[in-house]
């Protein structure tokens, strides 16, 4: 049985949970590393990383390099003497920062790899319109996200679900698969599968271009996308009217199939409804936010604005 001396590297909420898994595990990690404070707000203030503020209340000792290949930093990553290495949702590592540990450096990745590499796997899941994905363990290598596999695990996509649900799912199964990972290498049992180096599906990183929704579509690839990039960084739409256009953010949605003589991206209103005509049905919006306002649902928008005859989503 080896003594495990643990460096974390991750930054957002998800990495958190896996770090908070690890420590509950009673696993000693001895460094994490996380992204510098970045200025956010209307102040511009600093604000510290998901993990840091974690890192912070857990009394662990944190590192915050700009550049991972700086001799300084590598000196400090060195002193803590670790000897496995996990990484959550941070960013690439050169060859001399991974190949470090005597154990390895490991990573967790949102899908079933070698599907899905890149940066958005989740989202990218839903806006193809998988009823699968779930997590991966791997060793890190030179390529992104082309290791060998140490464990998977298989998680259902539900035909509603959005990003941000799924988001929270995959965070809980990952934090345990992580766990199961550290429990083989402590023991030293870990069986790695070599990756396929065909990837069928990619995980790209996602633009504002990307979220744009094409009414000329069908309904399930709108329905998708919307649900796909739900609650972030969320579809959009343009409102137009005869005097001005606004941009519609556009977060929780329903479909219907059903064939109908309306033109792409027509509205229909009522006092407490609203679909748009996709090309083989409608999607009904139930929240949506438009530009300089709030996020509203849909009823309390009907409330106080009216969608008129000449108005269309572009």
């Amino acid at each position: 049985m080896r003594d495990l001396r643990i460096v974390f590297m991750g930054t957002p909420d998800f990495a958190v949970a896996t770090l908070n898994a690890v420590l509950k595990a009673n696993y000693n990690v001895v460094g994490v590393i996380t992204a510098p404070d970045k200025p956010a707000g209307r102040g511009q203030k600093l604000q510290q990383s998901a993990v840091k503020k974690y890192a912070l209340e857990n009394n662990l000792t944190i590192l915050q390099p700009t550049n991972l290949k700086s001799e300084s930093f590598l000196n400090e990553l060195k002193n803590l003497n670790a000897n496995l290495q996990i990484v959550v949702a941070f960013r690439m590592l050169p060859n001399i920062v991974w190949k470090m540990p005597e154990y390895g450096t490991f990573n967790l990745h949102a899908s079933l790899l070698p599907n899905y590499r890149g940066a958005a796997p989740i989202n990218w899941a839903i806006i193809n319109g998988e009823t699968k994905t779930g997590v991966t363990t791997f060793f890190i290598d030179e390529k992104i996200d082309t290791g060998n596999i140490i464990l998977q695990e298989e998680v259902a996509i539900a035909d509603n679900q959005t990003v941000g649900e799924l988001h929270d799912t995959l965070m809980t199964v990952g934090s345990n698969l992580v766990v199961k990972t550290i429990h083989l290498i402590k023991d030293d049992k870990v069986i790695t599968t070599k990756q396929s180096e065909f990837e069928e599906k990619a995980a790209p990183k996602i633009f504002p271009e990307t979220c744009k929704i094409n009414w000329e579509a069908s309904v399930n690839t709108i329905h998708n996308l919307i649900r796909g990039l739900n609650p972030y960084p969320a579809a959009w739409t343009t409102l137009k009217s005869n005097e001005e256009e606004i941009k519609v953010k556009i977060y929780d949605v329903k479909k219907e199939k059903i064939n109908h003589n309306l033109k792409p991206g027509a509205i229909v209103s009522s006092k407490n409804e609203l679909k748009i005509a996709a090309k083989n049905g409608f999607i009904f919006v139930e929240s949506l936010q438009l530009a300089g306002k709030k996020k509203m649902d849909i009823k309390s928008l009907l409330n106080g604005f009216t969608f008129q005859e000449n108005y269309i989503m572009l």
